[in-house]
């Protein structure tokens, strides 16, 4: 048996040892861009996904519309994108400001609150550090969610003395075996996402607040990025890819 240390990169566990998923993202659309065709992998592989989403989202969009609609509309976007990829565990943290987004105790809480209801062994989320070399994947929203994810999922999840109340509520302390980071400096790990590109591209397509305006332009960028991963990576020419870094907790 491979001897696992915490924190370490590590190669995934096979889809087959996880049931259950929770993506932890800031703005509605992020794990969309980040995260699609890997997200309509896992379902394809009978995962159980639940997306978690810290923010509604309302500094986003590029027209002049009512701030105050912006939310209502970037939830309808995101459970529309969701639905495409077969992602119908759609959930909306309350309380917390686009823009605003802090690593405060009442944000781990409310994700220390969902991941021992869901009782994920896998969380993906964003990367709390910053990549210099690719400035919007750090936006600092992103490192925010990132960040409290990461703290809920330890120790806090685990910890039965970490929010008594939970107990209280039958809400027993959770192991999450592995974590997976969008948007980190080392990326340790690709998957190949060829075969549900077509779903990528439609679930971004449904975020038109914010891709409406590039629409023409979506499925060429998106292509290229993938397949620069897909080369970095050697998934094979012609292939397309998402990659991440990879923790095994253990």
């Amino acid at each position: 048996m491979t001897q696992r240390t915490f924190g370490q990169p590590a190669t995934p566990r096979p889809d087959q040892d996880i049931e259950r998923v929770l993506v932890v993202a800031a703005h509605p659309d992020d794990c969309d861009f980040g995260a699609a065709g890997t997200i309509a992998s896992w379902v394809d592989a009978g995962l159980n996904v639940t997306i978690l989403l810290c923010t509604r989202g309302e500094q986003g969009g590029f027209d002049d519309r009512d701030r105050e609609q912006m939310p209502a509309v970037r939830e309808r976007e995101q459970i529309a994108a969701s639905a495409v990829l077969g992602v119908n565990d759609v959930r909306f943290l309350p309380g917390h400001r686009d823009g605003w987004l802090e690593p405060s105790w009442e944000l781990q809480r409310q994700i220390v609150e969902v991941i021992r209801d869901v009782q994920p062994q896998r969380v993906l989320t964003h990367s709390p550090e910053r990549w210099y070399d690719r400035l919007p994947a750090s936006h600092p929203d992103h490192m925010a969610a990132g960040e409290a994810a990461i703290r809920a999922v330890y120790p806090a999840a685990e910890n039965r003395f970490a929010w008594p109340e939970l107990l209280e509520r039958g809400l027993s302390p959770w192991h999450v075996n592995e974590i997976w980071t969008m948007g980190h400096p080392e990326m340790t790990h690709a998957v190949d996402i060829t075969d549900a590109f077509g779903r990528k591209v439609a679930a971004l397509h449904a975020h038109a607040s914010q891709t409406g305006h590039q629409s023409d332009q979506m499925e060429g960028f998106l292509r290229g990025w993938g397949s620069r991963v897909a080369e970095m990576f050697g998934l094979g020419e012609g292939r397309l890819g998402e990659c991440f870094h990879v923790m095994d907790l253990g």
